[in-house]
């Protein structure tokens, strides 16, 4: 494959031709289909107050529509969340009860979705049209809103004017020019918002980010410990409320998470009401109880969870129940008590239409080719031939690099970070969406010639021992959050792992280990099998008969700055810099799954 330079041409125009438009990425819901999905058994627990919530849906709207499990158990997709919603809130009225819509924020980035929109768009803009639809009550900012400023403007005059007081960044700021074409820092969306229920109960909330660095230009991240000292802050917790609802981008808890922070400052005015926390930002399941009056959880991501709290207020000390439901219209049918028959409300319906035709109208349903088997980020041993790392770092990028570049022919190594793939590849049609969900960031391929063989084996072991925060750069502060990020989720699955059921036949899933009572998973999953990967990973070594021979040493530009201060610690023949490092090929990171699958995995695309 690597010597094949005729396909160079045709492959890259493979790769970025006008797509094909296929088949919806979600059909209707069928009787056949759902038979497969596990039904819950045991009704939710409704209280004074109830809240559905959601957090990091990263784009996943249309639910995951792959046949491998666990995929079919979140195969719910927004329409079908609106329905399940819409026939909630009947509920919530014969009981009596208010039902309350909360989200925590990272709606950018993750699918074809978001990211897939044309020259001249802006990441989620298409997508946030039918997040708008659905009647959240608070909503806050998430990390991912601030990467680039353009998408945080986005939020600031689309999405927060149309949310209104709904949509909260109590300690995140935007640099806007003002009537007078002054700049003028202003809150993305509000700071805080006091709102009645329909019983009538009094609520203060808030919508916090944790203490995060990585935002762009003419953002402004307020760390949590100075924002519970302004006077705002302190104004608007004087009063008392029936219920501090607190919904931010941040964890449940671990050290990230500043939760305690915000309680401990309304605790100080207001001792025993109750305080209800939803969280986010690790893709986890999780809840936990800084005192008696108060409980926090953490609502999973990419609509694979859908969060559920409620609260007794009508006793003395008011009592919390959590439920982790999995989003899929068994789930939404049975809490909700309708069948197929009469489960998909008009509305619910002409979302999702909506979506597939977003997603036509992107190209998302255009096929590459088709997937032999599962690769797995985390659920494969590395390296393994289920391991999506060694199918990228082995096989995908050294055969499309060599395929579009000029140094075709020459030895090279190729290191990647470990973190660099967002999402599995799943067995079965590989479209334009999959590409976007596995890969959503767009970055280069940079190499450094002339390397001696035995230095630059060196690298990968020097690197992996350091670790891959040790050398993060201000502009790859991005990459250090993600990987942060992966490494929690891996972790919360590896605890899961460790609850393993005796009981037979059930369905991959998450099995979720927290510090609240009882258990909070809707549903009974044989755990996720995990396996941890390493910080850095490799190409197979070229073969050379000379261990001091030259090679290139290829890379992804996030990690030049670590490999660069590296490559100078494990040799002392010259120091390396980043004007030693040019770009290896054309090609883009976003790029390499689609023209390799339509090389080698059916290239039949019509």
């Amino acid at each position: 494959m690597r010597s094949s330079a005729g396909l160079v041409a045709v492959l890259f125009c493979v790769a970025h031709a006008s797509v094909i438009q296929q088949t919806p990425l979600r059909a209707p819901a069928e009787s056949s289909y759902l038979a497969n999905i596990p039904i819950p058994t045991r009704p939710l627990e409704w209280g004074d107050i109830n809240i559905i919530s959601t957090t990091d849906t990263h784009g996943w709207l249309l639910g995951h529509q792959k046949k491998s499990f666990p995929e079919p158990s979140y195969s719910g997709t927004w329409g079908d969340y609106y329905s399940f919603v819409e026939h909630m809130k009947g509920l919530a009225e014969e009981k009596d009860v208010d039902l309350l819509l909360v989200d925590s924020g990272d709606l950018h980035d993750g699918t074809g979705l978001t990211d897939g929109f044309p020259a001249g768009g802006v990441d989620a803009r298409d997508s946030n049209e039918f997040f708008k639809q659905m009647p959240y009550d608070v909503l806050a900012i998430g990390n991912h809103e601030l990467y680039t400023y353009a998408n945080t403007l986005d939020m600031h005059t689309n999405f927060a004017k149309h949310f209104g007081e709904r949509y909260l960044s109590s300690n995140v700021n935007i640099t806007i020019f003002d009537a007078n074409n002054q700049t003028v820092s202003v809150p993305v969306g509000n700071r805080y918002r006091k709102f009645k229920t329909r019983k009538g109960r009094r609520v203060t909330s808030f919508g916090v980010l944790f203490d995060f660095e990585g935002n762009d230009m003419n953002t402004t991240v307020q760390k949590v410990e100075s924002m519970v000292q302004e006077s705002w802050f302190l104004q608007a917790i004087q009063e008392e409320p029936d219920l501090f609802l607190l919904v931010g981008h941040m964890p449940a808890q671990n050290d990230v998470s500043k939760w305690p922070l915000v309680s401990s400052a309304i605790r100080k005015v207001h001792p025993t009401t109750p305080i209800m926390i939803f969280g986010g930002h690790l893709h986890i399941r999780d809840c936990m109880q800084l005192d008696d009056y108060s409980m926090s959880i953490a609502s999973g991501r990419y609509m694979e969870t859908l969060g559920w709290m409620s609260v007794r207020l009508d006793v003395s000390k008011p009592i919390f129940n959590r439920r982790y439901l999995d989003p899929n219209v068994n789930t939404y049918m049975y809490h909700s008590g309708r069948t197929l028959d009469d489960f998909e409300t008009p509305k619910g319906r002409d979302i999702t239409a909506g979506l597939n035709e977003l997603a036509d109208r992107f190209g998302l349903t255009h096929v590459f080719g088709s997937a032999p088997q599962d690769y797995t980020l985390s659920r494969a041993p590395y390296p393994s031939n289920a391991s999506l790392q060694t199918l990228i770092v082995e096989e995908v990028v050294p055969t499309v690099l060599t395929m579009n570049s000029d140094r075709s022919g020459l030895p090279f190594l190729f290191i990647n970070s470990g973190g660099s793939q967002r999402f599995d590849i799943l067995q079965g049609p590989f479209t334009s969406n999959d590409q976007f969900t596995a890969t959503p960031f767009v970055n280069q391929y940079l190499f450094i010639p002339n390397i001696p063989f035995s230095v630059a084996m060196k690298l990968t072991p020097a690197m992996n021992a350091a670790g891959a925060e040790r050398f993060w750069d201000a502009e790859d502060t991005m990459w250090a959050t993600e990987l942060n990020v992966e490494r929690q989720y891996v972790r919360s699955l590896m605890a899961g792992a460790r609850l393993q059921s005796e009981e037979e036949e059930l369905t991959l899933g998450y099995v979720t280990s927290d510090s609240c009572p009882g258990d909070g998973d809707d549903i009974k999953h044989t755990p996720v099998p995990v396996y941890p990967f390493p910080d850095f990973v490799e190409s197979v070594a070229p073969v050379v008969s000379d261990p001091d021979a030259p090679i290139d040493l290829i890379f992804v530009d996030f990690i030049r700055a670590q490999l660069i201060r590296t490559l100078n610690e494990v040799q002392n023949e010259r120091v390396y810099s980043m004007k030693d490092a040019g770009i290896y090929s054309p090609v883009r990171t976003n790029e390499v799954l689609g023209i390799y699958a339509s090389a080698l995995w059916n290239t039949d695309t019509s």
